[in-house]
């Protein structure tokens, strides 16, 4: 979900030719696109009054000077619509420039709207004709601007990034008929599975407690104040979950209260999760996503997936570029921290294929030339037109497996290498998931939380509680496209473990293209799993104390090219703090709760024997090498 700071106007807002791209022409071969013209605007606001009289403030931007009637675009937002004419010389600008009226909504409860704020308030009963949702409102939104607002052409177009890309899929389960595209980007689909709050059942605490504390907090914004620098001290010394309410929040957050309250994935996170209303594709979609979004990468491509069913009429579009959360709304796109793409991929985005995707659906303009994945593949910095994604030509599944002396290759390990790596995972020491000092996620103290997913892995391979496996230099260009999965035989000493798991790119030490980048360690996919939900994530269970289990752990889609000399590496941890909570390693009914003598040190193995041997899925792509 999209946040930044207070009073940071459209980027709190929005922020979280319709061919494409030739396969195998390089991103840095196409010229710099011309900036877009500026487009002035009239402004208005209006109390648009819900079903069930609660009104919330909308502004509504209409172009000088149209000469025709044209779509609407509506983005509604829990993040304040003050700044929202910023937005069309930035984020909306190619949007601005291919003519649509602008609709901006504060949702309930937030800003300058009535009612009460709910977060990820749940699709209604639809037996109580008295209930209302995200859905009803958007739809009693649409009637009235249709009604009162004149120069519209009877066509609404609906996205948002993040938090309004989760609301625009609420606009899709039961669509106004003037609803006529929509393009949820970034949307989470599952707190618990594996969006902002939870992956795997694993809690997200820095994210869970600085979002929940920002959002409900007051109407507006207010970020919690921490008073140590580096924030893995403060949530350290905090101790047990159990300190959180008792300490700081008092029982006044609903959200946190809802975490302590349900610890596992029962009817309260199941009712939360969009997959099981999307049992029909509505209206034409246009599904955004980074590869290296922080906050909400399982979201949209789990939405895709899940409407791909249901698509008879191939409406449903996906793609994902080189960007962290809600990356492809910047200026440019050709760099992510370190990493530069070799183009202005987000100008490419909105320039190529949003603007002209919504002016086909709701202005009937132009020819829908766009594939139904749309993918750009680092490392090649190129983008890629697929039939569907995940690829299903030329696309084979090839396991890296781990061996002795921490190796890894295509071919199993002989009967002789056979054994496990070991290491001890200590609550009280946790794995950092970044170098620290690690900042908090908002507020003025310069927070680089948007870009940790790109930085360089080196700050932990020499800790003892973290092993890793790599391939010697490649001698080809290696590239995956589809689902990774990583399969681990491991046993622990405790009750309870998390298996964290990263896919790393290594680069050549002598890096001639950025020196800087010489040996840096760029992660390309990781998750994490808690072991208690390896049965169930609805019914937690104990492991048994030395007993070997495979972890099949999902590492989600990438379309990445690992480039002739450098390593691909394999790294396994049991901790990831504060981006993930400490695991006491004993089990306990609910960790919120757990005791400070529930957290112990744990030896956790990880093999790589006959019948028992971990390895990594890659799905390999049989491309011509890119010079």
């Amino acid at each position: 979900m999209t946040r930044t700071r207070p009073g940071a106007g459209a980027a709190l807002l929005l922020v979280g030719a319709m061919a494409l791209r030739p396969v195998g022409v390089s991103a840095q071969a196409i010229a710099p696109a011309a900036p877009v013209a500026a487009v002035r605007f009239d402004s208005i606001e209006a109390m648009i009054p819900m079903r069930d009289g609660i009104r919330l403030r909308t502004r509504i931007f209409t172009p000088q000077g149209r000469t025709t009637e044209l779509p609407l675009l509506l983005t509604r937002t829990p993040y304040g619509t003050n700044g929202a004419s910023g937005s069309f010389g930035g984020s909306y600008a190619e949007l601005a420039a291919e003519g649509f009226i602008f609709v901006f909504q504060d949702i309930r409860g937030r800003f300058g709207s009535e009612g009460t704020f709910m977060m990820l308030r749940p699709p209604r009963d639809k037996r109580d004709s008295r209930a209302i949702d995200e859905s009803t409102d958007t739809y009693d939104t649409i009637a009235w601007l249709l009604k009162n607002l004149p120069g519209h052409n009877g066509r609404v177009g609906m996205l948002g990034v993040s938090y309004p890309g989760w609301l625009t899929v609420m606009a899709m389960l039961d669509p106004h008929p003037a609803l006529k595209a929509v393009s949820p980007q970034a949307s989470p689909a599952s707190m618990f599975l594996g969006d902002d709050f939870h992956h795997n059942g694993a809690f997200r605490l820095s994210y869970g407690f600085e979002y929940v504390t920002m959002m409900e907090g007051s109407k507006e914004f207010s970020p919690f104040t921490f008073d140590q620098y580096d924030t893995y001290s403060w949530y350290l010394s905090l101790g047990s979950l159990a300190n959180v309410d008792q300490g700081y929040l008092h029982g006044k957050y609903p959200t946190w209260n809802n975490f302590v309250a349900h610890p596992n994935y029962d009817g309260f996170w199941q009712r939360e999760a969009v997959m099981q209303y999307l049992d029909r594709v509505t209206v034409p979609t246009l599904n955004v996503a980074g590869w290296w979004d922080q906050e909400d990468f399982y979201g949209p491509l789990k939405i895709y997936e899940t409407l791909e069913p249901h698509d008879s009429k191939r409406l449903n579009y996906l793609v994902v570029g080189p960007w962290n959360h809600g990356g492809w709304r910047g200026r440019s796109g050709q760099k992510l921290g370190n990493i530069d793409f070799g183009d202005s991929t987000s100008v490419y985005f909105k320039r190529n294929i949003e603007a002209p995707w919504f002016a086909y659906w709701l202005k009937d303009k132009g020819e829908l030339r766009l594939a139904e994945a749309t993918t750009f593949e680092a490392g090649a910095n190129q983008w890629r037109s697929h039939e569907s994604w995940p690829p299903r030509l030329n696309v084979s599944p090839r396991r890296l497996y781990f061996h002795a002396g921490g190796k890894m290759a295509f071919e199993p390990p002989a009967v002789s290498d056979s054994g496990f790596d070991a290491y001890v995972s200590d609550p009280a020491r946790p794995v950092p998931y970044r170098a620290r000092p690690i900042l908090p996620l908002y507020g003025g103290r310069g927070s680089t939380w948007s870009t940790w997913l790109v930085d360089d892995q080196r700050f932990a391979q020499d800790r003892p509680d973290v092993v890793a496996w790599e391939t010697p230099p490649l001698e080809d260009d290696l590239v995956v496209a589809g689902n990774i999965m990583a399969h681990l035989f491991a046993s622990t000493t405790g009750s309870d473990a998390d298996w964290v798991v990263k896919l790393i790119d290594v680069y050549p030490e002598q890096y001639e293209p950025d020196p800087k980048l010489g040996g840096y360690q760029l992660m390309v996919s990781n998750e994490v799993f808690r072991g208690r939900f390896r049965k169930s994530f609805e019914k937690p269970e104990a492991i048994a104390p030395n007993q070997t289990r495979e972890y099949a752990i999902d590492l989600h889609s990438q379309n990445y090219r690992f480039k002739k000399g450098h390593r691909i590496r394999v790294q396994v941890q049991s901790s990831w703090f504060p981006l993930i909570d400490r695991n006491p390693q004993t089990f306990v009914p609910n960790i919120f709760t757990a005791k400070a003598s529930d957290f112990r040190p744990a030896t956790q193995r990880v093999y790589r024997s006959p019948g028992a041997t971990s390895f990594i899925q890659l799905p390999i792509m049989q491309r011509t090498p890119v010079p």
